[in-house]
């Protein structure tokens, strides 16, 4: 009879699992979604078991613009990441020639490839906090800032920042990319135009939805 018992619950828990995963919405995810460094530096934010489309965003830390994007978008980027809807992956790039601008996108970026996954998204976050300004004309992002801001993130990672070790392979990876311009952002390899700095917009180019208030 307990036997009996048993092979039924397995049996009900069986079917509920079934019921759940026929009844989940598309693009929903259904398993863990992570944020994993990758050997070229970029940082992919995904459930890797969803189909969604896969939107690439090229930045560079010391790109007022890119500042702009992040504080209008981030909060829907990531949101729509965690429930499966779009595969985020982050590139940073250094985009210019002229100084200061070129060294302190540098020292960043080479500061940021220090930095855990764990503490990663929140460091990304107080890079745009402290860029810069004005822009084109303040030096920033020194390597004690970026430490300082590190460590705010839950990171210690001092020698790392300081020794600035990942600046040859940033600048190599930046030159691959061949990006003239940032934010670029590219969905499934169809470059987006302005609707990568309105929320409801840019969700609904990910998902063909109406999008959200957020």
């Amino acid at each position: 009879m307990v036997k009996r018992l048993v092979a039924v619950a397995v049996a009900c828990a069986v079917i509920a699992v079934i019921g759940v995963l026929a009844f989940a919405e598309p693009g929903e995810s259904s398993g863990e979604v992570r944020l994993t460094r990758q050997a070229d530096g970029s940082m992919v934010l995904a459930d890797r078991s969803s189909g969604a489309p896969v939107l690439d965003l090229y930045e560079d830390f010391d790109c007022p613009v890119c500042k702009q994007m992040h504080d209008a978008v981030d909060g829907t980027l990531q949101r729509l990441a965690r429930e499966g809807k779009v595969k985020i992956v982050f590139r940073p790039v250094t985009i210019f020639r002229a100084e200061p601008m070129r060294s302190n996108s540098i020292r960043a970026a080479a500061a940021a490839r220090c930095v855990p996954e764990d503490n990663w998204l929140a460091f990304r976050s107080r890079l745009y906090a402290m860029q810069p300004a004005p822009h084109g004309v303040a030096s920033g992002f020194t390597v004690e800032e970026l430490a300082g801001a590190a460590r705010k993130a839950g990171a210690v990672v001092d020698e790392c920042v300081r020794s600035q070790s990942y600046a040859k392979a940033h600048l190599e990876q930046t030159a691959k990319a061949g990006i003239q311009g940032t934010p670029t952002v590219l969905l499934d390899g169809r470059m987006l135009g302005n609707e990568v700095f309105d929320a409801a917009a840019l969700e609904r180019a990910i998902t063909g939805g109406d999008g959200v208030a957020v």
